[in-house]
């Protein structure tokens, strides 16, 4: 795997090492040891996919409180998705900055979400599925959110959303 660290410390772009052949190729999507080896946390408790029928599907922007926060390994599986995380960690030199990055089955890349950042993102293509392991398991009472289009973050979405769910439309300004 390598590894790209973005401008919000702690957060990696992970693109594979392609052994290629005339079969196609191998590459490795998750190892601990890698992982450790940059400081990031790799115990996993949870996997989760999402099946986006519709170009222009928003999810987010999701987090977990505190004790619950998690980090996340975000690929896509099927098509193409842009996925965008916000740096909430109020003692960060980046705080509120955000990172977008696409994500699809054709480059095979995945974002590593450190704990305390929100996370969403937005289909690209028709059928997107999207896969992420996760530090944490869900817990319903500890789910927060910042709507898509809050305007202190002016995060740059390539395409306008045509599908957000009430929940995450109704989510409140960030007030951190």
């Amino acid at each position: 795997m390598k590894f790209t660290e973005t401008k919000l410390a702690g957060a990696y772009i992970i693109d594979l090492h392609r052994l290629e052949d005339e079969r196609g190729f191998f590459a490795r999507t998750f190892c601990t040891q890698e992982l450790e080896e940059h400081g990031l946390i790799s115990d996993v408790k949870q996997a989760n996919m999402s099946r986006n029928p519709k170009k222009g599907t928003l999810r987010g922007m999701h987090y977990q409180v505190d004790p619950y926060q998690e980090t996340k390994l975000v690929r896509c599986t099927r098509g193409a998705l842009y996925d965008v995380i916000i740096d909430l960690r109020k003692d960060s030199p980046t705080y509120k900055q955000w990172v977008g990055v696409e994500l699809s089955e054709e480059n095979g890349r995945a974002l590593f979400v450190p704990r305390d950042f929100a996370h969403g993102f937005v289909t690209l293509t028709d059928d997107t599925d999207a896969f992420y392991i996760v530090s944490q398991s869900y817990v319903p009472g500890a789910e927060s959110g910042i709507r898509w289009n809050d305007p202190q973050f002016a995060i740059e979405w390539p395409i306008e959303p045509a599908l957000v769910s009430e929940k995450d439309a109704n989510w409140q300004d960030y007030q951190g």
